[in-house]
């Protein structure tokens, strides 16, 4: 069993003989500080408190004069097959446990935590969404678009914009100079900082151009600290493309310019104002296990397999966007996707009771956004 801080064990002995056993306690509890072993006494029975223990001082107990008491003692302890290591001792006690940091909040503060995000003040007034934007699809330029919105009115906004890798869209080629294409997917995330809420979350979806040698998930979380937005945290969404496991790229079996390959995308989380997002406890819609799941920040989704059926070419599948909305969002919150495509992120923001606001460039892609939202049963206005 284990008691306080220590692992205790019951040694057999010989409960007639109290001088012997008291001599055997006195020479062992002697080679060792109380704090990680000693013997003691408990209604007639010899007891190993065991916290923990050096192994090189085992040869130091006194075989010679405890041959039977000392055999019983090295045999409970080498029983004992579950222990951590530290610093050469084993640890018998809590050695699982997450090592706690004495004094935590004084230490943030003196670190002063997202120290990046202290030189700006946001507004804390959040203002309602106009009902022109309540549940549409719209077709247009998000930064134009986006203009239209108060600030504040945003909960949550995720997208994935446009890969820069040069895939086929309804309207255009994502084959911009990486400049241009910087500065207008900035254009758009500075009015997405504007009109999400204080305390919302902006989450984003990208992957770097490994073959370009961009690594744009770095870049846009840097852009997006300089803005003083907080980082929560990157998820790797896992997708296990293991084609890229079985091609060889880059300089075969040489160091001189081998080619790293990734199975899995980024997800950086960031939050305007504050970390802590306010709701109403009866609009959480996230089970327990879910929760103790997802807060695991390495996502194993599988791609989206219905392109072909909804013609775009870079989709993320729904269970990726459910885990998103579920883990960062209250039912009935507000929902932006400003590079909306075909539009899953409004179907699943409509299937799990959110506001949503989808804007894209395509006329094509917003027509299949509101037939995919008609489908939940709902309908989503252009």
């Amino acid at each position: 069993m284990t008691e306080g801080k220590y692992k205790q064990i019951g040694l057999p002995c010989d409960s007639s003989d109290m001088g012997k056993l008291d001599a055997f306690i006195t020479a062992v509890n002697a080679l060792f500080a109380r704090r990680d072993l000693f013997l003691s006494i408990r209604d007639d029975q010899l007891v190993l408190n065991l916290n923990r223990l050096d192994p090189k001082l085992l040869p130091q107990l006194p075989r010679r004069e405890f041959p039977q008491l000392t055999q019983n003692l090295v045999s409970a302890i080498e029983n004992i097959h579950s222990y951590g290591l530290r610093a050469g001792q084993r640890l018998y006690v809590d050695f699982n446990a997450e090592r706690k940091v004495s004094d935590r909040k004084f230490k943030e503060v003196q670190r002063e935590k997202h120290f990046y995000a202290s030189g700006k003040t946001f507004l804390k007034d959040n203002n309602a969404l106009p009902d022109s934007f309540v549940n549409r699809i719209l077709t247009g330029d998000a930064r134009e678009i986006l203009t239209r919105l108060p600030d504040n009115c945003i909960d949550l906004m995720f997208t994935s914009p446009p890969y820069n890798f040069g895939l086929e869209y309804a309207r255009n080629t994502d084959e911009q100079h990486w400049e241009q294409y910087f500065r207008e997917l900035f254009d758009v995330l500075t009015e997405v900082i504007r009109v999400l809420k204080y305390g919302g979350r902006l989450i984003i979806n990208i992957q770097p151009l490994f073959s370009d040698y961009i690594p744009s998930h770095h870049l846009v979380s840097s852009w997006l600290m300089e803005q003083s937005l907080i980082w929560k945290g990157e998820i790797l969404w896992e997708k296990h493309n293991y084609n890229c496991k079985y091609t060889a790229w880059g300089s075969w079996r040489s160091p001189s310019n081998p080619y790293l390959k990734y199975t899995w995308e980024f997800i950086e989380v960031f939050c305007k104002g504050e970390m802590r997002k306010k709701g109403d406890r009866k609009n959480i819609d996230i089970s327990a296990d879910e929760f103790k799941d997802w807060v695991v920040a390495r996502w194993s989704i599988p791609p989206e397999r219905n392109m072909n059926k909804w013609d775009h070419p870079a989709m993320f599948p729904e269970a990726l966007v459910e885990r998103v909305l579920k883990l960062f969002s209250y039912q009935g919150d507000i929902i932006l996707d400003p590079f909306n495509g075909v539009g899953t992120t409004c179907a699943v923001a409509s299937r799990l009771d959110r506001t949503f606001l989808g804007i894209d460039i395509s006329n094509e892609y917003c027509s299949t956004a509101r037939k995919r939202i008609e489908d939940t049963g709902k309908k989503g206005y252009g």
